[in-house]
């Protein structure tokens, strides 16, 4: 886990926004289902869920739930490190509360489009870039 820590303490710099705070917790696909169905209605696993903490335009405070078992489906799918898919929903889950969204398709493109920019940036490389579908995306479903 240094690796996702020390990697996301890096991606924070290159986002628009300041971070006050960020806990995360790695799920499994029951504990990340049970939370879709609470706060989304869905009972369904999902990749990450975001739930903010602060207002709009404060530093963000958030905490953040990603899915283990999600991550590592689909960094076996796209053969590469788990770790990378990780930080890929981590960052995901930031960029939904610094005023990203991926709901229509211009929003879905601009957001992972500045995922790949700030991975590149830390050395990491494209990741979503690397999926075979655009709908085969992390959802970032937030909580309203």
């Amino acid at each position: 886990m240094e690796w996702i820590h020390s990697h996301a303490l890096a991606a924070i710099r290159f986002l628009r926004s300041p971070i006050e705070h960020v806990n995360v917790r790695i799920v499994g696909d029951a504990e990340m289902a049970a939370l879709h169905g609470k706060f989304c209605g869905l009972q369904t696993t999902t990749d990450v869920l975001t739930f903010p903490q602060s207002e709009p335009g404060a530093p963000v405070v958030v905490d953040i739930a990603i899915c283990f078992d999600e991550a590592s489906r689909r960094a076996a799918e796209l053969a590469h490190p788990i770790e990378q898919e990780l930080l890929l929903y981590l960052l995901h889950g930031l960029l939904h509360c610094t005023g990203f969204d991926d709901r229509s398709e211009a929003d879905h493109a601009a957001m992972h489009a500045e995922e790949d920019r700030i991975l590149s940036a830390i050395g990491i490389g494209p990741v979503f870039q690397a999926r075979a579908h655009p709908g085969d995306s992390t959802n970032g479903a937030a909580p309203a």
